[in-house]
Order: C-alpha cells, then sequence, then structure tokens
C-alpha cells in the first residue's frame, strides 16, 4: 500500500474514531480499558505457552514458571472484567495528580517571586491546571466524558484535513 493510500486509511480511521468518541464518549473509555486488558493478557499467555512448550534445559530441568506472565494474565483478565473499578480509580487518579501538578507549579512560582518579579501571566496556566484537577475530582465522569468528545473533535478534524490532504496531493500527482 503506497504512502497516498495510506493517509486514506489513516483519515478515515481517525474520523470513525473521532465520530465514536463523540457520540459515545462513556463507552470508549470502557472499551480502552478493556483494549488495555487484552493487551495485558496477550503477552502473560505467550509466556506462559512458551514455558509449557519450551524444552528442558541442557540439566533436564524445565526454567522457572513465568510468574510474571500469569500476574499480566490475571491483571489483564481483571481490567477485562471490571472495567468500570479501573475507569473510576483512573480519572480520581489523573485529577490528583493535576491539582498536585498545579499546586506545585504555583508554590514554585511564589517561591521564585523572592529573586525575580514574576508577570501575572505565568500563574494562569497552573491555575487552569489545579482547577481542572478539582474539577475532574469533583465530577470525575462529566470530566471523562468531555475529555472524550474533546479528543474526539479534534481526531474528526485530523481526519477530514488528512483526507482533504490526499486529494490535493493525488490531485498535484497526475497534473505533473
Amino acid at each position: 500500500m503506497g504512502s497516498i493510500h495510506s493517509a486514506v486509511v489513516r483519515g478515515a480511521f481517525a474520523m470513525l474514531l473521532g465520530f465514536v468518541l463523540i457520540v459515545w464518549p462513556e463507552a470508549a473509555i470502557i472499551y480502552l480499558v478493556i483494549t488495555v486488558g487484552i493487551l495485558f493478557i496477550l503477552p502473560g499467555l505467550f509466556a506462559i505457552l512458551s514455558y509449557f512448550t519450551r524444552p528442558k534445559d541442557m540439566f533436564g530441568e524445565k526454567k522457572t514458571f513465568p510468574i510474571e506472565g500469569a500476574g499480566s494474565v490475571l491483571f489483564g483478565a481483571w481490567l477485562v472484567i471490571m472495567p468500570d473499578f479501573f475507569v473510576n480509580i483512573f480519572m480520581y487518579v489523573l485529577g490528583a495528580l493535576l491539582v498536585i501538578a498545579g499546586g506545585q507549579q504555583l508554590a514554585s512560582l511564589i517561591l521564585a517571586r523572592k529573586w525575580s518579579r514574576v508577570p501575572w501571566g505565568f500563574y494562569l496556566m497552573p491555575t487552569l491546571v489545579l482547577i481542572t484537577g478539582v474539577m475532574i475530582l469533583a465530577y470525575p465522569f462529566e470530566a471523562m466524558a468531555n475529555t472524550f468528545v474533546i479528543f474526539g473533535i479534534a481526531s474528526l478534524f485530523y481526519g477530514i484535513c488528512e483526507v482533504i490532504n490526499w486529494y490535493k496531493f493525488k490531485k498535484r500527482i497526475s497534473e505533473s
């Protein structure tokens, strides 16, 4: 597949992803967690299966059982079986990280005033980060849906631009 055709595929996939994220943002996060769970299960299964199919070493003993592979399978299965639990945890962790990051940046700027003048514009972004973290902690599910809708709009816009660029380049290539 040529690079021009892959641009169409990328654009179509981005538009499809954007559409899904805009229409079903709550379901998208659940399926994302399930997908991550499957991505944990597959290498774990591979490690366990290779343990059982691997020949014995030169002393006639089997290698040690891949405990990390079994752990990966179990954690992946937990993600697949209980995705709502992990979505809740993820939103609270994200909110807490943003509160910590915004607070730390504000504290650093306040400390920097001892050595230098700090314009008020420097306080804007850390304040917004802090407010965003508080909003996510207060309303985790609404923030989750809004985040996915914004990401969906951006993905849809990217896909449309990709297809438009493909069309323009295709037209120029055929003219030359």
